[in-house]
């Protein structure tokens, strides 16, 4: 597993540990994201706790936690895309031959990697992406970020991440479009 920073403690969970944590990671989430002004913060807390539980019924589920001192400190949790799955409908550039093609067990999605503000700049993201991503199966990862994600999006570029292209939002998505990228596995542990 990789290295977490000085007094943080990373674990490995499963779907079935989650739902207890629940509203800790929803408080993470709210957290990490701070108040957005004209902005009402309760809205964008359920659409995460539906999109968190929702996650726990896709295929190949696993959460890696960060904590201190007991307290929840940042997360990440991802899955495995189905065969058929919409995630890259409608993605602009069009993509080379077969690049669409899931099979189940071909992409993990990190779908989120959160850290309290008051965590933030410690590499306790980076250690929640990289403990992710070195124990997952597949064969290439993918995520998305929002439109005006922009430092995030540097980020993921230092951390090896390519942009595959721009997808359409579902309806009631939060953004109207998603920033996809996409790496390839196995993530080779840093240490």
């Amino acid at each position: 597993m990789p290295d977490a920073p000085d007094g943080v403690t990373l674990a490995l969970l499963s779907r079935d540990d989650v739902p207890a944590l629940l509203d800790d990671l929803c408080d993470v989430y709210a957290d990490a994201y701070g108040v957005v002004p004209g902005e009402d913060p309760t809205v964008k807390s359920a659409a995460f706790r539906k999109r968190a539980v929702r996650a726990l019924d896709a295929p190949h589920y696993a959460q890696v936690a960060a904590k201190v001192g007991g307290q929840l400190v940042g997360f990440a949790f991802g899955y495995s895309l189905r065969q058929g799955a919409t995630w890259w409908d409608g993605l602009e550039p069009e993509p080379p031959a077969g690049f669409l093609d899931e099979t189940g067990s071909r992409t993990a999605v990190l779908a989120e990697l959160e850290v309290r503000r008051a965590w933030q700049g410690k590499g306790i993201g980076r250690a929640l992406h990289d403990t992710f991503l070195t124990h997952r199966e597949e064969q290439r990862a993918t995520l998305a970020t929002g439109p005006q994600a922009d430092t995030a999006r540097s980020r993921y570029v230092r951390w090896g991440w390519q942009e595959a292209g721009k997808a359409p939002g579902a309806p009631g998505d939060y953004f109207p479009y998603y920033v996809l990228y996409v790496r390839q596995l196995p993530l080779i542990d840093r240490r």
